[in-house]
């Protein structure tokens, strides 16, 4: 694969997570739910896992919420260039992307939140599972379509 297709899959990655990021606000402005707490509890604990201080209360607060923000970022990008790497730089089917691409993003997100022990899907309710799986959805699908913009 050239150079071009990691920074291809980068772009496609930015694009999915920006479609995420709206797909859950619109929910939030829809159904009138606070922000999830998630990313925030995830940023802690990987914080407290490689003893990072991140000062006192206020500081502390506003820093795991910025963290937690850069690791959805950090995970959407990750997810896209594994994608490119998987798909040898070469543009894929619109429908098998998007589900390669929102399927992985979503189990990277979930597992990570549930081997932090930050959630427990088992647990969820049908609300949060599509609460969860549309997101990621519109994620695979931007993130596929842009993919296949961007190949030759």
């Amino acid at each position: 694969m050239r150079g071009g297709g990691l920074a291809d899959g980068l772009v496609a990655g930015a694009v999915g997570s920006t479609a995420l990021n709206i797909v859950t606000y619109l929910d939030m402005v829809l159904r009138a739910r606070p922000a999830s707490q998630t990313p925030q509890q995830s940023a802690a604990k990987v914080a407290d896992a490689v003893h990072l201080d991140l000062g006192l209360d206020g500081q502390a607060d506003n820093r795991r919420s910025g963290l937690g923000a850069l690791m959805g970022y950090g995970a959407g990008l990750a997810t896209a260039v594994g994608f490119a790497l998987l798909t040898r730089g070469r543009r894929q089917p619109l429908p098998r992307a998007a589900a390669l691409l929102g399927g992985a993003a979503m189990t990277v997100a979930d597992g990570s939140l549930t081997l932090l022990r930050v959630t427990d899907p088992r647990t969820w309710r049908r609300t949060d599972w599509i609460a969860d799986l549309v997101p990621h959805l519109a994620y695979g699908i931007t993130a596929a379509a842009t993919w296949n913009r961007l190949r030759p």
